[in-house]
């Protein structure tokens, strides 16, 4: 581990300067652009997969950590760290954006702006792998808010259109409310330890446990620093800018929802574990599981294909919330990991849905794709039942049970229990109400009619996902929990009888899951397309409740009638006292200053004139020179800093060896 440990800072900085290449790069670099991305990242992925065999043989852990800055007597130390954790993060990240860089050049070929489109593309990827691998809170801190500029402009990749550029601002906007948190927390952590490394040959924060040893100080701070994954983690009150998201393309929603911005919090709370006192871990899983029906009991009403699988993101950031509050790191990170990769199947399929139905995403105008889109639609059933959790061959199946074993046991409440259940029921009845609209029936449009199947640059990652939809549950079942057992540092070992400890909360779920997919089926198989584009079944039977849920229990609307109009006001009083009262102030000193300059008669009007034209053409020279510098175009200004950020990086990564 010690010798990988010198080269990890590779995996981020490989995509980090192929984004800063592809910026140079002329609109019409479309093969290099691409290419230098999968390349990057492909790297990338080589890296996390050396670092992961390293973890696999050696164990424990490795940091190397080195000076940023100092000021006064104290040093600002940054570094890497390699663990477990780390690890197989690392190679879930890099694995998956590999496959969406791949399907991004069918999905994004006829895009004017395919250059920029992979240049955020590698941005993103770059500030997710250097936020995990981060040995230092602060550095921590810095790549997460490199994961919401990237996501920004990828959200609003389609700046043109307005929701896409409201989208972007709102996701940049409720981010920010939960990252003020995490700064405070952070802050207050170095206070009560005086470092934010993570580990320090026993003199790091997660070394010492509590901040300080107080309690209450302990649980302040963490529930500060929970705030930031609130945030990024879409939970509520804070997760109104997820299923604004897809406004993006879908490459975009799938990175984000499956392998970056969304798992970043999550990741968060499993880093700094150790930390989270009994009393923030209680906040973490009731937070998660009414997010988890929550967000389910929207996606019901929903009728746009990318908009039900967000909410389906956010329930299922609930669960990893709960798992991570009743249960630990291991449960967590272990429906992380797979969500994963059925998560990006759903986005990726959905896409190639999109993309055959000429850009329809209505699923009320879709219908009979599985026999125009095969391999479109046996790779989304597979993320689906992924998704539903149906046994025993599907990924989500195993950790999502493990969730609800968790908070099986959880001492403090059954509560949690019995919302992990609604939420899966739910989960299953909107999965299968969109299977039946999309790929059964009749078409119900031209555009479902004439339908056809994506190109092999976007089905194979499919395929790819599918496999590991599949494969990835099977690492860490109650018989052979090799995953959690690799997380936690302990032995492992095939155990029958564990299973049989599992064995009745699994059936309980599984009747629940086969339950809803049954009346789902049955409620919308038997609908004709053209009666379900005019009214849902559901909306015919409860219109009140079905309404509620389609407007999303009216939480926007809350906000917008409190939140932003109070923020409105405010600066509709800080336009006017800037203007009236400090532009005031300032105009009256200047107008002092020209009466005082009128008073005063005895200056030779022919001099000043003459030394004004005497200068004329110096002025002119100089201001054409500085207007390379200030000519007010962003574009410019951010390629400077940006050249300048990686010149930085480079030396001091190169002084650090």
């Amino acid at each position: 581990m010690e010798s990988i440990i010198k080269y990890l800072w590779l995996m981020p900085t490989a995509p980090l300067l192929a984004a800063g290449i592809t910026a140079l790069l002329p609109r019409r670099q479309r093969v290099l652009s691409a290419g230098l991305a999968i390349g990057a990242i492909s790297i990338s992925f080589v890296v996390a997969c050396i670092a992961f065999s390293a973890t696999l043989h050696a164990g424990g852990r490795a940091t190397s950590n080195f000076r940023w800055l100092d000021f006064g007597s104290t040093s600002v130390q940054l570094g890497w760290v390699l663990d477990p954790l780390g690890a197989i993060m690392s190679v879930m990240v890099a694995l998956v954006s590999l496959l969406i860089f791949i399907y991004s050049v069918g999905y994004m070929a006829k895009d004017d702006n395919f250059t920029r489109f992979f240049c955020f593309l590698a941005f993103f990827a770059a500030a997710m792998l250097g936020l995990v691998i981060a040995n230092s809170l602060l550095l921590f801190f810095i790549c997460w808010e490199l994961v919401g500029l990237a996501s920004y402009l990828l959200i609003g990749f389609w700046f043109q259109k307005p929701s896409a550029a409201a989208a972007a601002k709102k996701a940049f906007i409720v981010t920010r409310i939960g990252d003020l948190g995490f700064l405070a927390g952070m802050l207050l952590l170095y206070a009560k330890t005086g470092t934010l490394l993570f580990y320090d040959n026993g003199h790091g924060c997660l070394d010492r446990g509590a901040a300080g040893g107080v309690m209450v100080a302990t649980t302040f701070i963490s529930l500060l620093i929970f705030c930031g994954a609130v945030g990024k983690s879409g939970q509520i009150p804070l997760h109104v800018w997820l299923p604004d998201a897809m406004e993006g393309p879908t490459p975009v929603s799938a990175l984000i929802h499956a392998a970056t911005m969304v798992a970043a919090g999550v990741f968060l709370i499993a880093r700094v574990y150790p930390l989270m006192s009994p009393e923030s871990l209680k906040v973490v899983t009731w937070i998660g599981a009414l997010t988890a029906v929550f967000a389910a009991s929207i996606a019901v009403a929903q009728d746009d294909i990318k908009r039900i699988l967000a909410y389906s993101t956010v329930s299922q950031l609930g669960y990893m919330m709960m798992g991570l509050g009743a249960g630990g790191v291991a449960v967590g990170m272990f429906h992380l990991t797979t969500h994963a990769f059925f998560k990006a199947l759903l986005f990726m399929g959905a896409g190639s849905v999109i993309h055959g139905c000429h850009e329809e995403q209505d699923i009320r105008k879709m219908g009979g794709l599985r026999r125009r889109m095969p391999v479109t639609f046996a790779t989304y059933a597979v993320g689906m039942m992924a998704l539903c959790g149906v046994p025993l061959f599907f990924s989500g199946f195993w950790s999502k049970d493990a969730i609800l074993g968790a908070t099986h046991h959880w001492r403090t409440s059954p509560a949690p229990f019995y919302l992990g259940l609604a939420g899966a029921f739910l989960t299953a009845f909107y999965m299968t109400r969109q299977v039946v609209r999309v790929f059964f029936g009749k078409p119900a449009t031209k555009e479902a009619e004439h339908a056809h199947e994506s190109p092999s640059v976007m089905t194979v990652p499919l395929v790819i996902l599918a496999v590991l939809a599949v494969m990835a549950g099977f690492f860490g079942t109650p018989a052979w929990p090799w995953f959690q057992s690799y997380l936690e540092g302990t032995p492992y070992e095939f155990d029958l009888s564990k299973l049989s400890e599992a064995v009745p909360i699994m059936l309980l779920s599984t009747g629940l899951v086969v339950a809803a997919i049954f009346l789902s089926g049955w409620i919308y198989g038997k609908t004709s397309a053209q009666a379900a584009r005019e009214k849902d079944p559901l909306e015919t039977a409860q219109p009140a409740i079905f309404a509620l849920l389609r407007h999303k229990f009216f939480v926007d609307e809350f906000y917008d009638a409190t939140v932003v109009n109070l923020t409105i006001v405010f600066a509709l009083f800080s336009d006017w006292l800037d203007r009236e009262i400090w532009d005031g102030l300032v105009r009256a000193v200047s107008r002092l200053t020209l009466a005082l300059a009128r008073l005063n008669r005895s200056v030779d009007e022919s001099v000043i004139n003459g030394s004004f034209d005497a200068g004329t053409e110096t002025v002119r020279d100089s201001g054409k020179w500085m207007s390379l510098l200030q000519n007010g175009q962003t574009q410019r200004y951010l390629r400077v800093i940006g050249l300048s950020f990686c010149a930085l990086l480079i030396l001091l990564l190169w002084g650090s060896r």
